[in-house]
């Protein structure tokens, strides 16, 4: 089941350089929450610790909560491993292990969790693949390299292999990016089927896209040179695209800025 996540008071830290200061928002499960901003004002860095997966780098650390159904997912007892099966992620650009096949891709992270009898993990790849809108073009070819694949059909891949362990959230940074249009369509078609399922959180610097796809859109600008990051405002998406409650982003909208 789709899952809500509350944050109040985050300050995300990389050794002693505060990245990104006091975020508190709600996203609300089976939506889509848009991220956008300027280059550098913590957009993807904010969605990295809604799964810990900052924590990669060394010296990050966060002070604050994220919760998630109320649960906080920094206490002591969770488990980092388990918060990231339940937030999935799909990046930037696609990245689809090459050294694998399609059908190995998409049950990756399910062998992580032991052995699977090979019937059920034929299920979860045509679940997952049917899932990503992926079934009909690759069902002869699971045994192909997922590499071999076009860059439209690699995220998607992707996100196959993020939804096969069935998470309940799912974060997107920039997932279109390095996507040509028609691709980059058929992701935003997919994020609407999907929202059905899972709680969506997407960064993007593509302010159509942002419209297009989110009912909620937060927007984040620097507090200035050398300064942290900060949620300027969030709201309903057709209210920040068209009577912003922040002159900063109007200005960042109509392309005065950033």
């Amino acid at each position: 089941m789709a899952k809500s996540i509350d944050i109040s008071g985050l300050d995300v830290y990389y050794g002693d350089f505060l990245a990104v200061s006091d975020v508190s928002m709600t996203v609300e499960p089976r939506s889509v929450t848009a991220f956008i901003g300027p280059s550098g004002c913590g957009k993807s860095t904010l969605l990295r610790t809604l799964n810990r997966m900052h924590e990669v780098t060394p010296g990050a650390r966060v002070e604050g909560k994220v919760l998630l159904d109320g649960e906080d997912i920094y206490h002591s007892a969770v488990d980092p491993v388990n918060v990231r099966r339940t937030i999935g992620m799909v990046f930037q650009r696609p990245n689809p292990f090459p050294t694998m096949s399609i059908y190995d891709n998409v049950v990756a992270g399910l062998k992580l969790q032991g052995r699977q009898p090979r019937k059920k993990l034929d299920e979860v790849v045509e679940k997952s693949l049917r899932g990503a809108n992926l079934w009909n073009e690759v069902k002869d070819r699971l045994a192909k390299p997922g590499a071999g694949l076009s860059g439209g059909q690699q995220q998607r891949l992707c996100i196959a292999r993020a939804i096969a362990v069935e998470p309940q959230v799912l974060l997107m940074d920039e997932p279109c990016s390095a996507l040509d249009p028609i691709s980059t369509l058929a992701i935003e078609d997919l994020i609407q089927e999907l929202k059905e399922k899972y709680t969506i959180v997407i960064v993007t610097h593509n302010m159509q896209q942002a419209a297009r796809v989110s009912e909620q859109t937060a927007f984040f600008n620097l507090a200035g040179v050398g300064k942290p990051g900060q949620l300027v405002e969030m709201d309903d998406t057709q209210k920040i695209f068209t009577n912003p409650g922040d002159k900063r982003t109007e200005d960042y909208i109509t392309g005065r800025f950033g």
